[in-house]
């Protein structure tokens, strides 16, 4: 099912997917929501660093999860932050292990399978704004940690979360990771790879023997880091078992809240083929609302008549979701 794609009009000025891919992290300009941190500690002794924007107490709550990488200073942060602010509800990001100024101690990373923190984290939120209603979303990677999670917890789901909205999630890890390896598209590839190894190699500092320092070393990709360092770390056998026991692909159907599912076929983070499959789960689960526009790329969506005055529609898109959420109770 696709809604809204005539309301969607990608900028004439941003051709292409990777221009519109590119150009939010490098060009957008900040929204500045004052926002006030807090770390929560996680069962392994770990931080687990929260950014909040206030609201009343009883207003309704939007908690949402970075991508790859990311951190608050992430340029979709600060949009999204912006719509819940201006319906007067607040919002939570949960920064993953090692991306905020919160130190990773712990033997172990982040990584787009690990639904653990994000279920501790709403837990201790929830108990803490017992009053509101909760709406979730997710970005890329924290796109794919919130299905697997929804799918996870299935008719379970505390049913103070009224709706869930993901943009360009990688449903297929490895396809995802295979496909940032080609083409242009491996400037993201290299810029992923020089950040994750330079925490891999600071980690090795305090656990020497928490992986083959040679086998991260000779890793030229993603997928390769993902296969020397990620997989073994949290108990995976290779990193291709990493991948298909974490793709939220294999989780869709168990999802029981109202989910949006926003992607561009054009995304140069996933084969466009991937997409098909996720219509074909979303056919038979009434829960899943999938919106994929032909144009759009990675976590982009920027449209709007004049460079000087773009408008950024995933988030728009999102927040249109929730409301309509909020209106059928």
């Amino acid at each position: 099912m696709q809604n809204g794609e005539y309301r969607y009009r990608p900028a004439w000025w941003l051709p292409g997917a990777h221009a519109q891919t590119i150009w939010g992290r490098f060009a957008r300009r900040r929204a500045r929501i004052p926002t006030t941190s807090e770390c929560l500690t996680a069962p392994d002794g770990d931080n687990l660093e929260l950014h909040h924007a206030s609201a009343p107490a009883a207003a309704p709550r939007l908690l949402l999860l970075h991508g790859l990488e990311g951190s608050a200073r992430s340029h979709y942060v600060d949009g999204l932050f912006a719509e819940a602010s201006a319906r007067g509800w607040g919002a939570t990001l949960l920064v993953f292990r090692g991306c905020g100024s919160a130190v990773n101690i712990a033997r172990r990373f982040y990584h787009s399978g690990e639904t653990r923190d994000l279920d501790q984290v709403f837990s201790t939120l929830s108990t803490r704004w017992p009053e509101s209603r909760w709406l979730v979303a997710g970005v890329s990677l924290g796109g794919n940690v919130l299905l697997k999670w929804l799918g996870e917890m299935g008719v379970l789901l505390d049913r103070r979360i009224r709706a869930a909205a993901v943009v360009s999630v990688p449903f297929d890890l490895e396809a995802g990771a295979r496909c940032i390896s080609h083409g242009f598209a491996r400037v993201y590839d290299r810029t992923f790879l020089r950040s994750l190894r330079q925490k891999a190699l600071a980690k090795l500092e305090r656990y020497p023997d928490l992986f083959d320092r040679a086998a991260l070393e000779s890793a030229r990709s993603v997928y390769e880091f993902d296969d020397a360092v990620t997989a073994p770390v949290h108990g995976f056998e290779s990193a291709h078992d990493y991948y298909e026991r974490s793709s939220s692909l294999r989780f869709l159907s168990s999802i029981d809240v109202r989910t949006l599912l926003l992607s561009a076929l054009d995304d140069p983070f996933l084969p466009s083929g991937v997409l098909s499959q996720v219509a074909s789960i979303a056919a038979n689960n009434p829960n899943l609302v999938t919106e994929f526009h032909a144009s759009g790329g990675h976590v982009g969506f920027v449209a709007g008549g004049r460079p000087w005055k773009p408008a950024y529609y995933a988030e728009r898109r999102v927040f249109e979701f929730f409301d309509q959420a909020m209106e059928r109770e």
